[in-house]
């Protein structure tokens, strides 16, 4: 059988109780049921397909029902298996094969096999699948490299790439990768992401809107068991209306603890407080293309003048650290550990300053309300503005909604001379490809908002995403994050740490590098 459409081809050459009663309770319960983990996060899903979000939010959810191909290994960003149990690389690094697990079904009793990662792959990546109007997929650019997936066997599938592409792996164990069961998503069709079906630990049980998403446990997972009977996760929108519930005992895990609330839990009789680094950065976008922020010298003086340690402390209530450059420490040896951040020097900024000749400048900074992970975005911009105005530069705050805002900044900063923004990434490839790249300007569709451009970057980032000897990529990277901090097109001002508190009695809880929140390891005692 042989399949094919305008870029992408496919070749196969051989031979697919309630608990809506137990959570439904507002604030002022005393206890959860034993079985039972409540979760509060922010918001509700958007979608429970997993290759229709890209919200933390709905992540958190996901990582329960679904799995990849692979799998990060805990504690870390290296890919480990999952539903294969092994893979192999060619030696050009233009191919891998994967060996699937055997006996592996999804929640409908249906067989995972190759002929299941085909129909997954080719709904992303072949816009006249028949799948494809479930879409669109906005992460499907993650594995465009791919051109070809081929069907050995029931458990064997190689899948061919047009060049070499270092960061597959890792986009294949985020979420975009994981494998939905084709007879349901055929099925729902644009349905499916309110009845999602996968291989998962938990199984889906229902979705009440405003309310709660209920998860089930798995009894037919080929892995170990959950001790938990159920998940529901409750968005609470309010962050004092989720901290309330988490004292008053609604809740067992609350995830994104703000920053003014932790205090609240510090007390070990019946909270345990989590945090844990991740590859995120907050930072201003500086306008490189026109006025005065084309002159590196201005930017690195903007990155002096904030006095980024106090803005961790104080006004992130120590829930983030102060960031060098755009590869974040949980990347490991790809992060360049001799680069430290820019120091707060008030004076060498505004030495730098009068240098350029941009005394007296007025810059407009964008700010946005809210939005996902964007921290403390009005307050940090407030303690922005007060330390560039130390240094003789004018900072005038314009505020927007969230969806107004990603509007406005990724059109380019037009005229703005800052912007805030906040990335994180499962790779040190995305932030740097998607942002920094000269190709990946506003106008041409990409994230470089502030139109910075520089041959030798985009040279190293070239390299680097080909580069499969993961040695020498990380050295790559090293590269990249020098440069990057020393040409300062961005001010790199906060990295959160991840947050989570859970109940007395919850054990098993982890805050990974990815951010993913994986929960079959639970239990409550």
């Amino acid at each position: 059988m042989g399949r094919a459409a305008t870029g992408f081809t496919i070749c196969v050459l051989g031979l697919a109780l309630g608990i809506a009663a137990l959570v439904a309770t507002g604030p002022g319960r005393t206890a959860t049921p034993k079985d039972t983990l409540v979760v509060g996060q922010m918001a509700e899903p958007k979608s429970l397909d997993p290759a229709t979000v890209t919200a933390a939010n709905d992540f958190r959810i996901l990582a329960n029902l679904f799995e990849g191909l692979v799998r990060f290994r805990p504690g870390s960003l290296e890919p480990a298996p999952a539903l294969a149990e092994r893979w192999e690389m060619s030696e050009d690094g233009r191919a891998y094969t994967f060996h699937l697990r055997p006996n592996v079904r999804f929640h409908d009793g249906t067989a995972f096999d190759a002929e299941a990662v085909w129909f997954n792959l080719a709904r992303l990546l072949d816009p006249k699948h028949p799948n494809a109007d479930a879409g669109p997929f906005p992460l499907a650019f993650f594995l465009t490299p791919v051109t070809a997936v081929e069907v050995v066997d029931p458990l064997t599938v190689r899948l061919r790439l047009d060049e070499p592409y270092a960061p597959l792996l890792a986009h294949l164990a985020y979420p975009i990768g994981y494998m939905v069961s084709p007879a349901a998503a055929k099925a729902a069709g644009k349905g499916f992401g309110r009845a999602p079906v996968g291989t998962g630990p938990f199984r889906f049980e229902r979705w009440e809107s405003g309310r709660q998403v209920a998860l089930v446990r798995n009894d037919a997972y080929w892995g170990d068991k959950p001790s938990l009977a159920r998940i529901a996760f409750r968005p609470i929108p309010d962050a004092n209306a989720r901290a309330s519930e988490m004292l008053a005992g609604g809740l067992d895990l609350m995830v994104e603890v703000p920053p003014d609330q932790l205090a609240s839990f510090r007390d070990p009789a019946r909270f345990a407080l989590l945090d844990a680094p991740a590859p995120h950065l907050w930072f201003l976008i500086l306008n490189a293309a026109e006025g005065p922020l084309r002159d590196v010298r201005v930017r690195r003086a903007v990155n002096l003048a904030i006095d980024k340690r106090t803005i961790a402390e104080d006004v992130l209530s120590n829930a983030a650290t102060v960031p060098a450059g755009p590869i974040s420490p949980a990347f490991g040896v790809a992060h360049d550990p001799a680069l430290g951040p820019y120091p707060h020097d008030p004076e060498r900024a505004r030495a730098l300053i009068r240098e350029a000749g941009a005394e007296g400048t007025t810059l407009t900074l964008l700010a946005a309300e809210g939005g996902s992970g964007m921290l403390e975005p009005l307050a940090m911009a407030t303690a922005i503005q007060a330390d560039l105005a130390r240094v003789g530069l004018t900072a005038v705050i314009e505020t927007f909604e969230w969806n107004a805002y990603l509007a406005r900044v990724n059109g380019g900063l037009k005229g703005a001379g800052m912007a805030e923004m906040a990335w994180a990434t499962n790779d040190p490839d995305t932030l740097p490809y998607l942002a920094l790249r000269s190709e990946a300007v506003a106008d041409k569709g990409g994230f470089n908002a502030g139109g910075f451009s520089d041959p030798e970057l985009d040279r190293l980032i070239d390299a680097a995403r080909k580069e499969t000897d993961a040695e020498t990529r990380a050295g790559l990277y090293r590269r990249i994050d020098r440069l990057v901090h020393d040409a300062a097109p961005w001010a790199f001002v906060a990295s959160a740490k991840q947050t989570a508190v859970t109940a007395r009695g919850v054990e098993g809880v982890t805050l990974e590098p990815s951010s993913l929140l994986e929960l079959k390891g639970v239990r409550k005692r």
